[in-house]
């Protein structure tokens, strides 16, 4: 059974990722070549509606719903198509995170919903990356096992 302010706190994070996201993907569709610029529209709307739903999550939790900054710092610059699908597939890695930090303090209709969205961010994160990683979601056991070495 999840702690109502832990499951509050998540979804509020939950929230952050996605208003950031949004943010990073107009600098994604103003940077990616016209060859993925569908899929990063495709993207910035899924994000859209994640926020929208979060948004909602968080009143029906009792909560006021974390606005939007005014910009976000990327983590790097993106000068160029290339940089853009690399913060393409920071963005959806970050989302993964916080989703996954959302289905341990979620149950029910709630945690199928951040499990589905985890799912969805894992998908777009290995289209952009162009392959899949261990642990989506989960950047510190994914690290983890490629540094240490198979257990006899």
């Amino acid at each position: 059974m999840s702690d109502s302010k832990d499951e509050l706190e998540a979804v509020q994070a939950a929230l952050g990722a996605e208003h950031a996201a949004v943010y990073g993907y107009g600098v994604v569709g103003g940077r990616t070549g016209e060859g993925r610029r569908a899929e990063a529209r495709t993207a910035y709307d899924a994000h859209r509606a994640r926020r929208d739903e979060l948004q909602r999550a968080v009143r029906d939790l009792g909560g006021e719903p974390e606005p939007s900054a005014a910009a976000y710092a990327l983590p790097f610059a993106v000068p160029d198509s290339a940089a853009a699908v690399r913060l393409a597939t920071e963005l959806e890695e970050r989302v993964a995170g916080v989703y996954a930090d959302l289905v341990r303090a979620s149950t029910g209709a709630r945690r199928r919903s951040a499990a589905e969205a985890l799912r969805e961010a894992a998908v777009r994160a290995a289209r952009w990356r162009g392959g899949s990683v261990t642990f989506p979601g989960l950047a510190e056991r994914a690290a983890g096992a490629a540094s240490e070495p198979p257990k006899a």
